[in-house]
This record gives structure tokens, sequence and C-alpha cells, in this order.
């Protein structure tokens, strides 16, 4: 087991947590910092990303604002991405060049993460890299994702990252065409168990499952410790 640290913002909107991402990508790149996991639940906000098609978010920016939406510009590959309240998002500040041996195997372990952590409350899923068809990066329940993988690599740093629906209002994925996939559905945690799982449980069952997979025993820290 490598050293690691694990960082959890509880609930916070898009941009301080995105600018302390950034901070400890370059701090990762310097290598200041061991691989670390940032986990945080964001108020409501739709991302863009490089390869987005405009026609894939359903609703003006001037409407969002209005809702109280934030929408942003983000350096991740992909389309337009909803985060909100109920959703897990994880973001892996890893180098992987040592011990992941580059971007694909991330992702794959990524999501085998997700699936493991998901398993034990019951949810049978799959990873995009364990199914025979295509499907695109991420976690699948039959046709609907239960969780969105969006993960940009600079200077073989990893940054962004994964979006678990736990008890998400999928409603919400109306204002756009979830990562430009028009055949494709969302589905939540919720939704397939039938009850509201318990957001804490969650959080300690994919970080047991991102240690066990990657070989990293996390040392919790507070957003403080990297001022």
């Amino acid at each position: 087991m490598t050293k690691g640290f694990f960082v959890d913002l509880g609930r916070m909107r898009y941009r301080p947590a995105w600018e302390f991402q950034l901070k400890l990508w370059q701090m990762r790149v310097d290598e200041q910092i061991p691989n670390t996991l940032i986990f945080v639940e964001h108020e409501h906000v739709i991302t863009k990303g490089k390869s987005a098609n405009d026609k894939n978010l359903l609703c003006s920016a001037e409407k969002l604002n209005e809702q109280g939406i934030d929408l942003y510009s983000v350096e991740r590959g992909g389309d337009f991405t909803y985060h909100g309240p109920g959703q897990l998002v994880g973001y892996p500040i890893f180098h992987v060049k040592k011990g992941l041996a580059g971007i694909r195997p991330l992702v794959r372990k990524v999501e085998e993460s997700i699936v493991k952590a998901v398993g034990g409350f019951g949810i049978d899923s799959k990873g995009s890299m364990q199914l025979a068809d295509k499907h695109p990066v991420g976690v699948w329940v039959g046709s609907d994702k239960l969780a969105a993988i969006g993960i940009a690599v600079k200077k073989w740093v990893s940054f962004h990252g994964f979006a678990l629906n736990v008890s998400t209002d999928l409603d919400m994925f109306g204002l756009i065409i979830p990562c430009g996939l028009q055949d494709k559905g969302v589905t939540s945690m919720e939704k397939l168990l039938g009850y509201k799982p318990d957001f804490d449980q969650v959080k300690t069952g994919i970080r047991t499952a991102f240690g066990h997979v990657f070989g990293i025993k996390f040392e919790a820290k507070r957003m403080e410790d990297f001022a």
C-alpha cells in the first residue's frame, strides 16, 4: 500500500472546489503531495467539456442563472454534465506514470472502484470497459448511467473525475442531453434501491474501494492543511 491523502469538502459550490483541485493538481505535479482523492457534493451546476456540442444544453445560460444553476466550461473532455445535491463527486489527483501505467488503466480502476462500492449496497453495475457492447466511459446499469466519469490529465497528473448519483434529483438532467447521449438514460442508487442510501455510508464505501483498487492507504486531511 502506498500513502495517499483524502479530503472531504462537504457541500460546496463548484468554483471554490474547482480552484482547490487545481491547486492540489499543481502540488501533485511538483511532488509536494502524494496521490490525493477529493470528495465534494456540489450545489446545482452544469459543466461543459472541451468537446461539448452546444445543442446538448437544453436551457439558456440566462435561464440557468435565474434558477441559481451555475455554468462553467472546464478542462475535461466530453460534453455537458450536471452536478448537484445528492451526488457524490470525486476528484482523483493521481500521478498516472507512477504505478498506474497510463490513462486508460486509471479510468478502468475508477470504474472498478465505483462498481465495487455500489455492489456493497446490492447494486449490480458494470464499468464501460467490462461491457461487450460499446458504452461510453462511466458506470452503467443496463442502458442507464449511474456514474459519469470525465477525467483530464495534464503533465501526467489527473484531475476532474467521477460523479455518482446517490440520491440526485434526476429531473435536473432534463436541462441537458447528458454526455450528449440521446439513446441512454441516467439512474441513481436511490432509484435502483427503492430507498435513499446514507450519503456518508456511500462515501465510506467509495473511499474504501478506491483504497483497495489503487493500493492506497488514505490519510484524512482538511482543506486548511493545504494553505
